[in-house]
Order: C-alpha cells, then sequence, then structure tokens
C-alpha cells in the first residue's frame, strides 16, 4: 500500500482527495491544510486523518497532492523532492521562473516522478482529438484555434495574487499547444484588455486577451480568452491540418435538444470548470495512481509546467510591451 498525503483541503483539494480516495493500492493517509477545521472535515469525508504540515512531508508516507494556495507550491515541492516523494502539484509550479526551474532542477536531481495538474491533457473530449491527430487523421497540424471563457471573474482579491491572467488562466491554452502541436513557442504576441470589470483593471491586470503564438516549425497557435461568458463556460478547440479539421466542442449537462415551432434549443454549457473538467480530475488522479504504483511515466511533468510558464511569462511581456517576444 503506498501512503500519500494530500496538502490543501480547499475546492480542488476536495476533489483530488476523493478521486485519490478511489484509488487501488493506494491509501489517502494525511489531509493536511493551513485552516485545520478544513482539513478535519475533508479527512472526514474520505476515511483518512487531518495531519500538520511536517507529518504530511514525514516518512511515513510516499507521496503527496499539493493542491494548496499557488505561494505555497515551489516551496512544498523542493521540501518533498528533498524527502524523495513522487509529487502530484496543481499548476503553476511558481509565479516565478526562475524559481519554477529551481524546483525542476529539484526534481531531477531527486529523481521523483512529478506530475503538475494540467487537468485538460486528460479530458475524455481533448484527449480523444489529440489521440485522432496523433495518428495522422487530418494530417500535420498547421493552425489550432482555442476558445477559453470563464462565465465571470474570481475575486479581485484573488487576482491581485493570481500573477496576472496570462499565469493563471491562459497557462492550460499554453500546455494545449505545445501539447496538440508538438512544437515549442518561438515568438508570442499578446493583447489585452480590461472590458468586464474596472476593479480588474485597477488590480494591474485584464480580462479579456488575444494570444497569437508562432512556433518553431511555423505552426500558428490563436487563443481567445475572457473572464466574462454570460451563457456559461465556453471551451472549444479546432486543428487545421492539410487533411481537413478535428474540433472539440463544449460540454453540456445534458445532450438533449428541444424542436419546437419556434426556435430549436439546447442546454447551455457546463457552468464551470468543475463540472467540465470533473472526468478530467478523476482521470488525472487515476493517472497518478498508476505512476505511484510503477505502472505508467508522468503524461504531465514538471518541465511542462515550466515550459507552460515560460509562455505566460512572453505573454505577460508581450502584452506590457506592445511587441512580439520570444519565451
Amino acid at each position: 500500500m503506498i501512503d500519500v498525503a494530500l496538502i490543501g483541503a480547499g475546492r480542488i483539494g476536495k476533489i483530488h482527495g476523493a478521486n485519490l480516495a478511489r484509488q487501488p493500492g493506494v491509501r489517502l493517509r494525511w489531509v493536511c491544510d493551513a485552516v485545520g477545521a478544513a482539513a478535519e472535515e475533508l479527512a472526514r469525508a474520505v476515511g483518512s486523518a487531518a495531519c500538520d504540515l511536517e507529518r504530511a512531508l514525514g516518512a511515513d508516507v510516499q507521496a503527496v497532492v499539493i493542491a494548496s494556495s499557488t505561494d505555497t507550491h515551489a516551496e512544498l515541492i523542493l521540501r518533498a523532492a528533498a524527502e524523495r516523494k513522487a509529487i502530484f502539484c496543481e499548476k503553476p509550479v511558481d509565479l516565478a521562473l526562475a524559481r519554477a526551474r529551481e524546483c525542476a532542477a529539484a526534481v531531477a536531481r531527486a529523481g521523483v516522478p512529478c506530475v503538475v495538474g494540467f487537468q485538460r491533457r486528460y479530458d475524455p473530449t481533448f484527449a480523444a482529438l489529440e489521440r485522432r491527430l496523433d495518428a495522422g487523421e487530418i494530417g500535420a497540424p498547421e493552425v489550432l484555434a482555442i476558445t477559453s471563457r470563464d462565465p465571470g471573474a474570481p475575486p479581485v482579491d484573488y487576482l491581485r495574487r493570481s500573477g496576472g491572467v496570462f499565469k493563471d488562466m491562459l497557462i492550460h491554452d499554453f500546455d494545449l499547444c505545445r501539447w496538440l502541436l508538438r512544437d515549442e513557442a518561438a515568438v508570442v504576441f499578446a493583447a489585452a484588455s480590461c472590458l468586464t470589470d474596472p476593479s480588474i483593471e485597477e488590480a494591474g491586470d485584464a480580462d479579456t486577451t488575444a494570444v497569437t503564438i508562432r512556433t518553431r516549425k511555423g505552426r500558428l497557435c490563436q487563443i481567445n480568452t475572457s473572464r466574462r461568458a454570460a451563457y456559461g463556460y465556453d471551451q472549444r478547440l479546432e486543428v487545421l491540418g492539410a487533411g481537413g479539421m478535428l474540433a472539440a466542442g463544449n460540454h453540456r449537462p445534458t445532450e438533449v435538444s428541444a424542436h419546437l415551432p419556434g426556435a430549436i434549443s439546447s442546454d447551455p454549457p457546463e457552468p464551470f470548470f468543475l463540472e467540465r473538467y470533473r472526468a478530467a480530475y478523476a482521470a488525472e488522479m487515476l493517472h497518478f495512481a498508476a505512476v505511484l504504483r510503477g505502472e505508467a511515466q508522468p503524461r504531465t511533468t514538471i518541465d511542462d509546467g515550466v515550459r507552460a510558464l515560460e509562455i505566460a511569462e512572453a505573454a505577460t511581456r508581450s502584452w506590457r510591451e506592445g511587441r512580439a517576444v520570444a519565451p
């Protein structure tokens, strides 16, 4: 039995805790959170026990799942790697590129697996598209178009410490770009505006963006995002190749459509990421358990986390400086 500690009992920690508790050969031994009551509540729900950080990183666990706030990720990765523990960490690795690279180097020195939580790669729809793309169904990819729109912005206090829209929100899309195009970014041009809430601009952030990436092989990726989509959580992408196009659309609560004399209607998209990526989060933890049992190698590594952060950093500079930037 492989014993695991979960650090972070908030919204995403609850998702990971429930999924981890179902994995064969893996035991969720401890739940740790800065808020003791939150750790105790989650521990009761998943049949575990609450503990402090020292015990979560102690000798009686072989792996840690880091689902705490972003500003804790790097330190926890470094401590876990020093203790030779397998690691799952939510994105981003850190908001500072140098610190993220330091973490990647520590993981490499320790020789431990480290899975980074880019859950979109584990989404059944996106994963099916990737397999068909990889099988050559449309030939070599030429253009990737991503639409990613949240139903609403998080609180301004969160945005002030989030690292900005490119590191907080678009980092998932930058990872999709690398994954689907099998290529690295050569040039990034980003434009951003604040169109939904003046307080976001006052916090030094943006809520609406358009990013163009040219890869080393000359492929193009266009990403449009918004913090406001009144109709739901909008997650779509298209890949154009020489032989055609592959497209992945939104998920809806049901696929029932109403065909009436005055209109044809269907459900709006899922309301937010917890619903849209429910299956992805489950598959992600299923994969991490397989890594712990020695049955798989990490599919989303700490190096992927660093690469996506490099693009996010370039996009931030491009927006601020009004020019194309090389990551």
